[in-house]
């Protein structure tokens, strides 16, 4: 009787595949997101998740100033992680003014917080990112879980995951903590809109 052989797996694919692929008019790379060495659409954006992110965009401005705050641009992860992935997370608070990073993609040491908006996107923003983000030691990142009605924070990374993961529900409020003055609540990010 023969040994079956398992199935081979397909090699992940690469920033430089992607770029390559994109010349070549075989892929449109602003579509998808290079996470783990593998293609994940970007699920088109619904009104809601639209309004939740300029909302958060606005009031992480207030507290951070404007050219702290960051929306839906790649991010570099490190040395080891970047040929494979490049997240494009909904919004990031930088350590300095963007404008002092030139032309390079933010990486983990500029950063202050990371957040996704889930609407469709929720296991794969606990999951996958959460991971990788923890990975590389970014301090925190919120998961604005638009279905829940709730932010899952994550703090203290360690190791492929966070220490602490809480979630606060619409009228809770929580702080960055890198100001912890502040006061964000799902619930006025939401506004009059109340179904994702």
């Amino acid at each position: 009787m023969l040994a079956e052989t398992p199935p081979s797996r397909p090699r992940p694919l690469t920033r430089d595949d992607c770029k390559a692929l994109e010349v070549a008019g075989l892929l449109e790379w602003d579509r998808f997101e290079l996470i783990d060495g593998g293609l994940i659409p970007k699920v088109p954006k619904s009104r809601l998740h639209s309004n939740v992110l300029r909302r958060l965009c606005e009031r992480l401005r207030l507290v951070f100033g404007v050219e702290q705050v960051d929306q839906e641009v790649p991010i570099d992860l490190s040395q080891r992680l970047n040929a494979t992935n490049q997240p494009e997370p909904d919004v990031i608070v930088l350590r300095r003014p963007a404008e002092e990073l030139g032309a390079a993609n933010p990486a983990p040491p500029d950063l202050l917080l990371v957040a996704e908006i889930s609407v469709t996107t929720l296991d794969y923003d606990l999951g996958a990112k959460a991971a990788l983000y923890a990975s590389v030691g970014i301090p925190e990142y919120w998961v604005l879980d638009l279905a829940a009605n709730r932010i899952v924070v994550h703090r203290n990374p360690s190791g492929e995951r966070y220490r602490s993961i809480v979630a606060y529900y619409a009228d809770e409020a929580v702080a960055p903590l890198a100001a912890e003055s502040a006061s964000i609540r799902l619930a006025d990010l939401v506004g009059s809109v109340s179904t994702p």
